[in-house]
């Protein structure tokens, strides 16, 4: 795998593959979110992975990113795809039946901005649907910054260490804790359908030892329906905007 560029770094790396981890968090999204006739935004849309999804679920699926080269790529696949930020997207109110932000919010400038703009543009009764770094997952999953130097990969235990220290380490990237998720829409329009947290896919592992991403998913699936969800890799949230 090549060396992530300061691009990569500020705004993650897109999966080069659709895989399991990625399947079931959209079976996730659609067992919360009615797809098929309603207008679905992808919002940090990357090269347009999940807004594909929406399009074949049905949906009529519009994606939005700040790296015009990503843009680029979605829009092989998919036509309404834009240059825009999170904080400020191009649409009226009330456009859209479903908001998605995947793995975003923790790149952006103004996160709680970010929500208020997508909670905006929801129809009352739309849900907003957002997956975020948990703060307890024992691994760092964006790298960190060591003695000025990023090292990319699953750094063990930055997440657990105080603000003071993490944020040094990762100032590029940020993980929130289920109490610092809550002020993002703390006062807005909507109300909590499903607030949990989630395990990963386990692709890598399953790729080389397919028995040890089996037992994986296994354990950490049922650990999900316990309080030990806590430590699960992302948190999953669905909002509905409240009339």
């Amino acid at each position: 795998m090549a060396s992530p560029t300061e691009k990569d770094i500020r705004l993650g790396r897109p999966s080069a593959a659709w895989d399991f981890g990625q399947d079931r968090r959209m079976g996730m999204i659609r067992r919360h979110t009615p797809l098929e006739g309603r207008r679905a935004l992808d919002v940090g849309c990357g090269i347009g992975f999940y807004t594909r999804r929406l399009q074949e679920a049905g949906a009529e699926a519009y994606g939005v990113d700040v790296d015009p080269d990503k843009v680029a790529k979605a829009r092989e696949a998919v036509a309404n795809v834009q240059v825009a930020p999170a904080e400020k997207l191009p649409f009226p109110d009330g456009f859209f039946d479903m908001v998605l932000s995947h793995e975003v919010l923790e790149h952006v400038d103004d996160d709680r901005q970010a929500v208020a703009e997508a909670i905006r543009v929801l129809k009352p009764g739309g849900r907003l649907v957002i997956f975020v770094p948990n703060r307890l997952y024992p691994f760092e999953t964006h790298g960190c910054y060591w003695r000025g130097r990023y090292r990319f990969g699953n750094i063990p235990l930055v997440n657990w260490l105080p603000n003071r220290l993490r944020n040094r380490l990762c100032p590029h990237v940020r993980a929130y804790t289920a109490r610092g998720l809550v002020r993002l829409w703390e006062g807005l329009p909507c109300r909590v359908v499903v607030f949990t947290q989630i395990y990963p896919g386990y692709d890598k592992i399953a790729s080389r030892r397919p028995w040890l991403g089996r037992l994986l998913r296994t354990v950490t699936y049922a650990l999900e329906r316990t309080p030990l969800r806590a430590f699960g890799l992302s948190h999953f949230v669905v909002l509905e905007k409240t009339g």
